[in-house]
């Protein structure tokens, strides 16, 4: 399952949500739900809320509560990952019914074009690369890094097109090749490569130098390219080509190492290299 974290804005206040790939379909944080409904001032009183709202709505035997899906979330106090209470769309508008607000409706509609957005995206790849560049400029990327970053985003699509049509379907086959690319090209494959970055849950190419989205790019191209050629079938046969993609961006990268006399497979972040908000160009995000 691929879980994205998300955290969005409703008059002002976060609300941090959670896309599943698998189940498609977006989660909010009922705490913050309840924090924007009942305008609690600060994030101990909409979980005492949300305590106390819990406990009457399973008293009063709602299931649902009693079976209170819950996910990894980064806590907006200490910033560290806990489990919290979550809902789908349905759920969340049935906890809305239980909660007496002026905002319900506009929150309703809000959370409805959150789910619609997505919907939009997944069918129009344009709008999520859109999304995307706006998301990486608001964190502070450089906009040489964001042009290389989504140029890879659509070669990635281009490749696992090409998987697809070579029979490959399960999540875990697409792991596998991604694995074995990585590891050809680079040394490490992606669970080592983020180890070697200090990374635990961010996304290793969001983290990559611009040398490092070359290289991984033009393994995946190179892929890309032999697979249309080739047209493999299965997934050993797509694996002997990704193989063979990733070693020509192995061999790119080994002739520029002896070039400059130091590997480009790096433990720098991308981040940690964007410019201050005071030196970009845009509108500072608000918090």
């Amino acid at each position: 399952m691929t879980e994205i974290e998300k955290t969005q804005f409703f008059d002002g206040k976060k609300v941090r949500t959670v896309w599943d790939d698998e189940k498609q379909e977006w989660f909010f944080s009922i705490v913050d739900v309840c924090g924007v409904l009942t305008e609690q001032p600060d994030y101990d009183g909409a979980r005492k809320y949300w305590k106390v709202l819990k406990g009457r709505l399973i008293a009063e035997g709602f299931e649902l509560v009693t079976n209170c899906y819950q996910l990894h979330m980064v806590s907006p106090k200490d910033g560290k990952r806990y489990k919290t209470d979550v809902g789908d769309l349905e759920y969340i508008f049935r906890i809305i019914q239980s909660i007496p607000s002026k905002k319900a409706e506009p929150f309703k509609q809000w959370m409805a074009g959150v789910a619609s957005e997505r919907v939009n995206q997944m069918i129009d790849p344009e709008r999520s690369i859109d999304q995307a560049v706006s998301d990486y400029r608001r964190l502070g990327y450089s906009e040489e890094w964001i042009t290389r970053r989504i140029k890879t985003i659509e070669i990635r699509k281009g490749l696992t097109d090409e998987w697809k049509r070579g029979g490959v379907i399960k999540e875990v086959d697409f792991a596998f090749l991604t694995d074995l690319m990585s590891k050809t090209w680079s040394g490490f494959t992606t669970k080592e490569y983020k180890k070697y970055k200090g990374l635990t849950k961010e996304n290793l190419r969001d983290n990559m130098t611009n040398m490092e989205l070359l290289l991984n790019a033009l393994a995946e191209e190179s892929a890309t390219q032999l697979s249309k050629e080739r047209n493999p079938e299965g997934l050993r046969a797509n694996a002997g080509v990704a193989r063979e993609g990733a070693e020509v961006a192995k061999t790119a990268r080994e002739d520029f190492e002896r070039r400059i006399g130091h590997s480009v497979v790096s433990p720098e972040k991308a981040i940690d290299h964007i410019q201050s908000p005071e030196e970009l160009p845009f509108p500072k995000a608000e918090d």
